[in-house]
């Protein structure tokens, strides 16, 4: 089995639709569709015949099945097909992180492979597919100028970015709001204070890439700092919002607590700067965990900062080890950060950058840099995934 997690609305069914096109005899089911509920997804039973698994001439070979975590013993009902019929190739996608919403039952652990579905990213929009015998690739591709600034403008969701109409991409977050904030966690958790959880999400949105305090949050909602820990992990689970955490290993005086949240939409984000950052921190995730997941290390990502308030935004951990830093700047004209000096020696990385979303772009790595140097944010994200 192959779960695939990832944000409302950010094409895990055209996906689904594209993986069981290549066979001859598959099927795509939907928790949402209330035939498909009420035919084949309450119980194993049901879900043989509609799929015809007992006989061998005719039976599904691929089924793509979206949104069954929302079936109260879902990893029971895949437990006892996967067991039962494991000829059967299962697709499973979730707009929730499907390793979170376990209602109880047995454990599916030995029995699937998880894969994250990303918005759009620039590697994705020069590149027809991405290289998986490297890590990076080799040199950087320009992005054109109308891709680039629908990105920036409506980020990375299928729709608002190819519709790239102002209009329409009100439309759609306003519609994404209501259901993500208000539908999915009315059916996926017992929370209540669903007026709280969206006062959160609001904050949240508001300081991306700031240091955050739970118990601040806590005082601004007036609940308890458990509440706010609750809620978060429900708002990362549904894809709304994800968290970069300090790195603290072989520095004595590092944060170790307060982390920094972004938004999975990073046109949310009204802050220019805020929202630039937002954006890196997406494209740099999603390179961690595609390259995780496709078995090519741990990759991590965290940012840097200690008591002396020496900070940089981002830094990628690879087998436990710094990897690459990353600062992030609107204006190629603002000074070379000097810490990113200060940790590449502290830390011994490898590679330390500092992007520019105003630079020029140009055609040489801009990644694998031995000492600190400023360069094109397109280039290097050209070269990610």
């Amino acid at each position: 089995m192959a779960f695939l997690s990832g944000p409302r609305q950010v094409g895990k069914s055209t996906v689904a639709h594209s993986v069981i096109a290549q066979s001859q005899r598959s099927q795509h089911l939907n928790w949402d569709n209330v035939e498909d509920r009420l035919n084949a997804l309450q119980n194993p039973s049901a879900f043989r015949d509609v799929l015809l698994l007992d006989d061998e001439q005719a039976m599904t070979t691929v089924c793509a099945i979206d949104e069954l975590h929302k079936q109260f013993t879902w990893r029971d009902f895949l437990k006892s097909i996967y067991d039962t019929y494991p000829e059967l190739r299962l697709l499973v996608t979730g707009s929730g992180m499907l390793t979170h919403f376990s209602h109880g039952g047995d454990s599916l652990r030995g029995r699937y492979f998880p894969f994250t579905l990303h918005p759009i990213s620039v590697a994705e929009l020069v590149r027809r597919q991405t290289e998986t015998t490297k890590l990076i690739h080799g040199g950087p591709r320009e992005i054109p100028e109308d891709q680039w600034d629908a990105l920036l403008r409506f980020g990375g969701f299928p729709d608002p970015f190819l519709k790239a109409e102002a209009a329409f991409h009100k439309q759609w977050s306003a519609t994404r709001h209501d259901q993500l904030l208000r539908e999915e966690i009315r059916d996926l958790t017992r929370v209540h204070e669903l007026g709280q959880v969206e006062a959160l999400a609001l904050l949240i949105e508001r300081q991306v890439g700031s240091l955050t305090s739970y118990s601040s949050l806590s005082r601004q909602i007036r609940c308890s700092v458990d509440s706010i820990r609750r809620w978060i992990d429900i708002l990362k689970s549904l894809f709304y919002c994800f968290a970069v955490t300090p790195w603290f290993k072989n520095l004595n005086r590092a944060l170790r607590k307060e982390p920094k949240f972004y938004l999975w939409d990073w046109s949310q984000v009204n802050d220019i700067g805020a929202r630039n950052e937002n954006l890196v921190a997406c494209a740099l995730l999603k390179a961690t965990q595609f390259w995780t997941e496709i078995g090519r290390g741990s990759f991590v990502l965290h940012f840097l900062r200690d008591k002396e308030k020496r900070e940089v935004d981002f830094l990628v951990v690879r087998d436990g080890n710094p990897w690459i830093l990353i600062e992030v700047e609107s204006s190629r004209s603002t000074r070379l950060n000097p810490h990113l000096l200060y940790y590449k020696e502290k830390l011994d990385v490898p590679h330390a950058v500092q992007v520019a979303f105003d630079a020029d772009f140009y055609d040489s790595d801009c990644v694998f840099i031995d000492r600190p140097m400023i360069v094109p944010v397109r280039a290097f994200l050209s070269q990610l995934v």
